[in-house]
């Protein structure tokens, strides 16, 4: 098991291999479709984002409400591929690593080699496990948005695996020729 903290440096990106075991501890952005569509288009107008991006991990993932005394509600990942027209720009643009569950289009994991980046997957029907990792949230842009708004994560130890390495290295087709019959 790895441990990293947020946000990922080359170095630490460049020693995460498909398949690895990681602890995330420090600051996860929080993003589906609408907001990567809209962080998209304010970059192709030369704008800002609501956030310094370089060096950070967006997690692609669609709270449900908190429960009191509780910081978020249920936490788990949504699928990832929604999120693929927009990747490859936030990579251009800074972004280290992303988390979600799926596959990802021959696009993303081009630009995850080209940029040096990394795709995790966490486990998909354990948002109420996950939630309990999280110290913290808020929104930080895109409110009219309800659950897709921009949010800012705190985690402590939250479980992923390494799906997509920036050497092309992929669990997911691993995983398939180890058992494929021949």
């Amino acid at each position: 098991m790895k441990r990293i903290k947020t946000p990922l440096s080359d170095e630490v990106v460049r020693e995460l291999r498909a398949g690895d075991q990681v602890l995330i501890s420090g600051v996860l952005y929080v993003a589906r479709d609408a907001a990567h569509k809209r962080m998209v288009e304010a970059l192709e107008r030369g704008e800002s984002l609501p956030f310094d991006i370089r060096g950070q991990i967006i997690y692609y993932m669609g709270p449900s409400p908190a429960k009191p005394g509780q910081v978020i509600g249920a936490a788990g990942p949504t699928t990832s591929g929604r999120m693929d027209p927009y990747t490859p720009r936030l990579l251009e643009a800074g972004l280290k690593g992303m988390i979600g569950k799926g596959l990802r289009s021959e696009a993303v994991k081009e630009a995850i080699k080209k940029y040096g980046a990394v795709y995790f997957a966490a486990l998909g029907g354990g948002g109420a496990i996950a939630s309990k990792r999280i110290k913290r949230a808020e929104i930080v842009a895109y409110e009219d948005l309800g659950p897709e708004a921009l949010r800012l994560i705190e985690v402590e130890d939250f479980p992923v695996t390494v799906i997509n390495d920036m050497y092309g290295g992929d669990l997911y087709e691993e995983g398939k020729r180890k058992y494929r019959r021949l």
